[in-house]
């Protein structure tokens, strides 16, 4: 059994700030690929699920012999904590919070202020603005998007989002990152929804006005995009598992931006007010058995 190493050109020491569905993710793949990993929640009931997400996680990399590692040795590289403070040492920290501009902002800005001059700060924003969160930020040269994608683990694709101000530096580091977490990175420069969600999202809300217009069921929509043009999953169903919520905020953020065409229909709307968030909650465009 090897004791892993950081893959080569990988920081030795990455934070990740916040433990949900996706920063437990990408402190997996950080960690797995032999990085010392801290994780910061807001309390410390957060923090131990989070610790739960990312062992659990782990351990299942390793039964599928995706890693070939000792657990205990693994999670002895996962710290978790609730005080930014603790973020001083990181080279990297990539902020995972939900996607709301004060919040992401007033999180970015309390990384920086513990990091060092050379450290490097990314978000894991799906859609917002990477230039515009630069703007709020003392080093924006040391700052631009890591868009991981959901389930991370399974995930092959990473989307390195350029501002305006990202210094080439950093440009060149994050596609070396990618590579040694051994996925492949899109690089796009700084736009609404970038490449990956103002397609993604095109398409689901299209799936639902098809829906809410009775084209088609849920099921058959889907299954004419997975067998007609071989997507691994459709359109509702890829929706139910990023969450309704999650696609609601990015529609919105993208009508403000590039106009109607991605208003949220209002099937959408009207299933997020009644809770059906998808795998989480259960119910979305699918039922998901508990």
């Amino acid at each position: 059994m090897n004791t892993p190493q950081p893959a080569s050109g990988l920081p030795s020491r990455v934070g990740v700030l916040g433990g949900g569905r996706m920063g437990a993710g990408i402190a997996h793949a950080f960690l797995v690929k032999g990085a010392d990993v801290l994780v910061i929640e807001r309390d410390e009931q957060s923090a131990e699920a989070a610790r739960e997400r990312v062992e659990s996680a782990a351990a299942k990399s390793i039964e599928r012999g995706a890693v070939d590692a000792n657990l205990d040795e693994l999670v002895s590289r996962l710290a978790l904590g609730v005080d930014y403070g603790a973020f001083k040492d990181r080279q990297l920290v990539v902020e995972a919070v939900p996607e709301d501009w004060d919040l992401k902002v007033t999180a970015l800005r309390g990384i920086e202020e513990q990091l060092s001059g050379d450290a490097y700060l990314a978000s894991n924003t799906s859609s917002l603005s990477v230039s515009g969160l630069a703007s709020e930020l003392d080093r924006p040269r040391n700052f631009l998007g890591l868009h991981f994608f959901n389930p991370v683990p399974a995930s092959t694709l990473i989307e390195v989002v350029l501002g305006t101000r990202t210094s080439p530096e950093l440009a060149a580091a994050a596609k070396g990152w990618v590579e040694a977490l051994g996925k492949t990175a899109v690089v796009v420069n700084d736009a609404p929804g970038f490449a990956s969600s103002r397609l993604g999202v095109a398409i689901a809300l299209e799936a639902m006005r098809m829906v809410e217009e009775g084209v088609a069921s849920a099921e058959d929509i889907d299954a004419a995009m997975v067998l007609g043009y071989k997507h691994p999953t459709g359109p509702l169903k890829t929706t139910d598992i990023v969450g309704l919520d999650v696609r609601l905020g990015i529609a919105e953020y993208l009508h403000s931006t590039l106009g109607d065409r991605f208003a949220p229909p209002q099937i959408l709307k009207d299933k997020v007010a009644r809770g059906e968030l998808g795998r989480k909650a259960g119910k979305g465009f699918f039922d998901w058995p508990s």
